[in-house]
């Protein structure tokens, strides 16, 4: 009775209510307007993250503030988990093979822009030391959330989703990374020392790379030993927190931490610890997450606004928004021009447009934005810039890119493997049900007229099916590599699967080399 005495005191706090009151209209709006991005058919070509933003600079016109969004909410509640559901997806090898193009983008390229806007603004717009460096690091972090969703659902290439991606994760940490540096510089409490900001950085790359692989090794042996789904996911929840937070303890950079336990966990501790089923339930899982805090944050983001100091900063606004477009245009191409050239990375320049114009600023620009100390008196200058070209990039960029990928003719093949999936679903399922029709009849159990009958017309229809799978093959030759892929991802998965069964089994204790990786074939890879 003690605990539901102390609920009900707690649930009867006027600040407790308050605050779940104002969490469940976030929710309902959030929530309802997702869902209605995908029942009206108008509002199907807009990604439900930009409508979201849309509704919330709506209400922010209403005045109607739902949540006071404080950088604190956003780097520690939401950008934890969004950074780890995209880095438990992203492949390995597809990130390996991009590994230095990445590279060059995420730290190359954020000095090219932090750069670009301290030189551009301080000559240009006049503004202060303070202010350029700030500004400048905020926007150095893209944030492709709409963009790589908008990938997915079209069916671009999955290297340029890769490219887009990993470039995203790593340079949101450099950019925060950068951030913490040049606070000390803007307020004047530091000197700029090349060779002390190198070490720092290196030292805040280090432990976060350190503390990330750590706990993602650990939690992946640790699973290992057991198979209780719901606790494996739990502890992917945990890993996500909780790397964050030991990792910015203990002076190292939360971000990368993050990144390094997704991805390892997504690439080895899902393959070595936690069977088929556990694996499908955590991505989904994950899946959820993501949708969740995404449909949250970018309704908060747009809720913030405020439209007086961003008319008063209209120019600064406008010159820092062309800084960005050629600063990015510079990296990319640039930056491209010299992966293609030490690498042979080969990103075709098409692909290199789209990475140039879907570089968008999002939810890390704006908490990077937020968290300027409240002594400086250039803080809401700096605010007002920073949510003004995030607000071109997320309207302007995010809404032209699908256009450009079709000008560019960059648009991929989704329905035709939709509709090859779909077929061999059916194909599949006629299979085992002309299996049972057999079973039946080889055990006598029902009358054989009756079963003849059924089962001449399950083969009518696995016939139909057959046809129509031979003949789309056919006719879309790129349909037969997708297949392929499809059977060799199916093929290694099956190989670590069984490996993770010995393991868990205690019949042997390392994990083995795959076999197959350098046996079968890699079609797409060798396409792309």
């Amino acid at each position: 009775m003690s605990w539901l005495m102390v609920v009900e005191s707690a649930l009867e706090d006027p600040a407790i209510e308050a605050n779940l009151r104002q969490f469940c209209l976030v929710l309902l709006v959030s929530l309802g307007v997702a869902t209605l991005s995908r029942v009206l058919t108008l509002l199907r070509n807009i990604p439900y993250t930009l409508l979201l933003l849309l509704v919330g600079l709506g209400l922010a016109i209403l005045d109607v503030r739902l949540v006071n969004l404080s950088p604190e909410l956003i780097l520690f509640i939401f950008l934890p988990p969004l950074l780890f559901e995209a880095a438990w997806n992203l492949n390995w090898q597809s990130l390996r093979r991009d590994f230095i193009p990445i590279l060059l983008y995420a730290v190359v390229g954020v000095l090219i822009s932090i750069g670009g806007l301290v030189l551009g603004l301080g000559t240009l717009a006049g503004a202060s030391l303070a202010t350029v460096l700030l500004v400048g690091a905020s926007l150095s972090a893209t944030d492709p959330v709409s963009v790589v969703a908008l990938f997915r659902e079209l069916g671009v290439d999955k290297r340029l989703t890769t490219l887009m991606e990993g470039e995203s994760l790593f340079n949101d940490g450099v950019a925060v990374v950068a951030f913490n540096l040049l606070v000390g510089l803007a307020l004047g409490v530091e000197q700029f020392d090349v060779s002390v900001t190198v070490a720092r950085f290196l030292v805040f790359v280090g432990i976060g790379t350190g503390i990330g692989a750590l706990i993602g090794f650990g939690i992946s042996f640790l699973t290992q030993r057991f198979d209780l789904p719901l606790v494996e996911q739990s502890l992917t929840l945990v890993s996500a927190y909780g790397t964050y937070l030991v990792a910015e303890e203990l002076g190292g950079s939360g971000v990368i931490a993050v990144v390094t336990t997704g991805l390892i966990l997504g690439n080895f501790g899902s393959r070595i610890g936690m069977n088929p089923r556990t694996r499908l339930a955590v991505s989904e899982f994950w899946e959820f997450v993501a949708f969740f805090v995404n449909s949250i944050v970018f309704l908060l983001i747009g809720d913030q606004v405020k439209f007086e100091g961003l008319a008063n900063n209209l120019n600064v606004i406008g010159i820092a928004i062309a800084i960005i477009l050629i600063t990015r245009l510079v990296s990319i191409f640039g930056l491209g021009a010299l992966s293609n050239w030490l690498v042979q990375a080969n990103i075709p320049r098409q692909g290199q447009t789209v990475l140039w114009w879907g570089g968008l600023r999002g939810s890390v620009s704006v908490a990077l934005a937020l968290s300027v100390p409240v002594s400086l008196s250039q803080r809401e200058e700096i605010i007002a810039i920073v949510f003004g070209v995030m607000l071109f990039t997320l309207l302007v960029q995010g809404l032209t890119t699908q256009p450009l990928l079709e000008k560019l003719g960059l648009l991929g093949d989704e329905p035709l493997r939709q509709e090859y999936k779909q077929m061999v679903a059916h194909r599949v399922a006629m299979n085992r049900v002309m299996q049972r029709l057999r079973d039946l009849k080889q055990r006598q159990e029902m009358d054989p007229e009756l079963l003849g009958y059924q089962m001449a017309l399950v083969e009518g229809q696995l016939n139909e099916v057959n046809e129509k799978l031979t003949k789309l093959v056919r006719q879309n030759p790129e349909i037969q590599a997708f297949a392929t892929q499809q059977l060799r991802d199916e093929l290694l998965a099956i190989e670590s699967d069984t490996y993770a069964e010995f393991i868990r089994a205690g019949q042997i204790k390392d994990e083995l080399k795959p076999l197959l990786q350098e046996v079968l074939p890699d079609r797409l890879g060798e396409e792309h």
